[in-house]
């Protein structure tokens, strides 16, 4: 079905970060009102209610794969910066005023960021498009302080196939996180169209 000229369908085939890249780049003037709106997007709601419910109220977040701040919207009274790999869903971003800091990079590669830098990392949407897969966690984790919370959505098929369950296993094997805790959403609410009934999937751990 298509968006403004892009398709959903196409977006979950979506191959790595340079084509993220310039497909949401394209898309990012019409993404709240044509995807957002338009499709009774509910899932970055649902996490961030996720992340509120088991996170410091102080503590500092980075919302990974930003994009135009669908889930800051939802944790406004919250410190919360922004990291996304499209400079124009971050402009977008930047106009709503939710964020302290908006830094354009790749989850890929290494971050321009401090260790223990944040007490929360929270994402709708990277890791549910095949995006990025779970080579970015070790990063995430240098970034992270002990003690904080991970709240990440994904479905199913992008769990399965690009080895989030083993490596997610591996880290509590290893003692780098605790035990991940699994929460189910809707992804979609009070619009119909043919992904209406979709459901995704929060991973919710915390960093030893």
């Amino acid at each position: 079905m298509s968006l403004d000229g892009y398709d959903l369908d196409q977006a979950y085939e979506i191959n790595g970060p340079e084509e993220a890249r310039q497909m949401y780049g394209a898309w990012a003037e019409t993404y709240d009102e044509s995807f957002g709106r338009g499709w009774g997007y509910i899932a970055p709601r649902e996490i961030a209610a996720i992340l509120k419910s088991e996170i410091d109220p102080q503590a500092e977040i980075l919302d990974i794969g930003a994009g135009t701040g669908l889930v800051a919207e939802s944790l406004q009274g919250r410190t919360v910066d922004a990291l996304d790999i499209t400079p124009e869903m971050l402009e977008v971003a930047r106009h709503k005023g939710l964020y302290r800091n908006l830094m354009q990079g790749d989850l890929t590669k290494a971050l321009d960021i401090a260790d223990a830098s944040y007490g929360g990392i929270v994402s709708c949407g990277t890791f549910t498009h095949g995006h990025v897969g779970p080579v970015c966690f070790p990063e995430l984790l240098r970034i992270t302080r002990p003690g904080g919370v991970f709240a990440c959505g994904t479905i199913g098929p992008v769990l399965d196939g690009a080895g989030f369950g083993s490596a997610l296993a591996r880290m509590v094997a290893l003692g780098r996180i605790t035990p991940v805790a699994w929460r189910d959403i809707p992804i979609y609410e009070g619009v119909d169209h043919p992904h209406r009934d979709d459901r995704g999937l929060v991973m919710v751990f915390r960093k030893l």
